[in-house]
């Protein structure tokens, strides 16, 4: 839903469009919603969900074909994440949560090597 936050509603629905790409949600098909389905999800006018795939197709996310609707471009899903600082800092924290237990497993080794 479009919030008075100070930042463009059309900036705030490709954002959402943006986290719902880099979880996979359109993977299956490729294809965003269209634009009346955009404006129900989102709360938001013709021009606002126009203007998102338009912030889409210049971020490199999507592409259009006039009449068929919006597609994922080959690499949306990797490129949202990285356009999303909240998924980038939440892959970053699981990579370094593994990066944690498997230095704790090589430290248990080294103590049980030198204690043989």
């Amino acid at each position: 839903m479009v919030e008075w936050t100070g930042k463009p509603a059309y900036q705030q629905v490709a954002d959402g469009l943006r986290r719902r790409i880099a979880a996979g949600e359109f993977a299956e098909t490729g294809k965003l919603p269209s634009l009346a389905q955009l404006q129900e999800t989102y709360g938001a006018t013709a021009t606002v969900a126009r203007d998102a795939i338009r912030q889409l197709k210049a971020d490199g996310l999507a592409v259009s074909h006039q009449g068929k609707g919006a597609f994922l471009t080959p690499d949306s899903a990797d490129v949202a994440k990285l356009a999303d600082p909240e998924g980038v800092v939440a892959e970053l924290k699981d990579e370094v949560a593994k990066l944690r237990s498997e230095v704790r497993e090589l430290q248990h080794r080294v103590a049980e090597l030198e204690a043989n």
